[in-house]
């Protein structure tokens, strides 16, 4: 029977399978053993290789320059104001897509200077988000890099984007008011992911096989739901502080925000889709 350790007394030192105890540095061996070649240090080699930190504030700010033109552009042009689809896609309450719609005209203008200012920026800013997508891809997937070639791949690719964000636009209040918000979430995760899987083979012009990207499609997807619950929590809020602490500039950083967030769904899911992948077919390779 052993006594009781004193209270002054240090607590015994870990021991192996034979009892003896084991020495700091061989524990510290076997966690790094346990850690090579692990699903989290191949994540983690992806973001390190993907330049995690700017890759993503470089992406919303594309956004960001590409986007906010587009609204203008479309508001002056349309009937429908645009800020009210990026109001809702942020998850806003009453507030907050007020305040939002405030940084636009409450009437449509037609200058044609601002227009084609307007149109100049988009254009530009959307081929740099196609570019950047691209480049992150491309390091994912270890891919060459293609660049500005692909320019007519890029045009493509925006255009795709326009017309899954109008047919969004359209379907989003019948499909809420048919199958309720958990059915019209299951809606958006199908085409969030359908659209990200599509993304990724025809920006990498076809180099990575469907089946390979199907594991980053449904983790950009989940992913993606889950920004959009933590937007209906905080971005409304955040927008209507930054609104009254700031002014306009405030409102213009929580939406920079929020571009940024976008970028880390992008990045986070391509990488742990990746890695997914990795793991499923290196075990795959031991079982056979």
């Amino acid at each position: 029977m052993t006594s009781p350790r004193s209270a002054g007394e240090p607590p015994p030192a870990r021991q192996d399978e034979h009892g003896s105890p084991r020495p700091p540095s061989r524990t510290l061996a076997a966690a790094r053993d346990r850690f090579e070649g692990s699903p989290a240090q191949i994540f983690l080699r992806q973001l390190g290789a993907l330049d995690f930190a700017n890759s993503i504030v470089l992406f919303g700010a594309s956004l960001l320059i590409s986007v906010l033109p587009f609204v203008i552009l479309m508001s002056s042009l349309a009937n429908h104001r645009i800020d009210t689809d990026l109001s809702r896609h942020i998850g806003l309450n009453r507030q907050g897509a007020l305040i939002v719609s405030q940084l636009f005209r409450a009437s449509p203008a037609h200058s044609t200077a601002a227009m084609v200012t307007a149109l100049i920026l988009a254009v530009a800013g959307t081929l740099a988000v196609a570019s950047s997508l691209q480049v992150i891809y491309e390091r994912v997937f270890g891919q060459p890099h293609r660049g500005w070639k692909d320019v007519l791949r890029f045009a493509t690719w925006v255009g795709v984007l326009f017309g899954f964000l109008v047919a969004d636009s359209v379907i989003s209040d019948p499909v809420h008011a048919l199958v309720g918000p958990l059915g019209q979430g299951l809606v958006t995760y199908i085409g969030v992911a359908a659209f990200f899987w599509w993304t990724m083979h025809f920006l990498l012009a076809g180099r990575v096989s469907w089946r390979r990207l199907i594991r980053p499609a449904i983790a950009t997807a989940l992913l993606w739901i889950g920004l959009e619950l933590f937007s209906l929590v905080y971005f409304s809020s955040s927008i209507i502080s930054d609104s009254r602490l700031y002014g306009t500039i405030g409102v213009v950083f929580s939406l920079m925000v929020w571009f940024i967030a976008i970028g880390a769904v992008i990045v986070l899911g391509a990488a742990a889709g990746a890695t997914w992948d990795q793991c499923k077919g290196r075990s795959g390779n031991s079982e056979s």
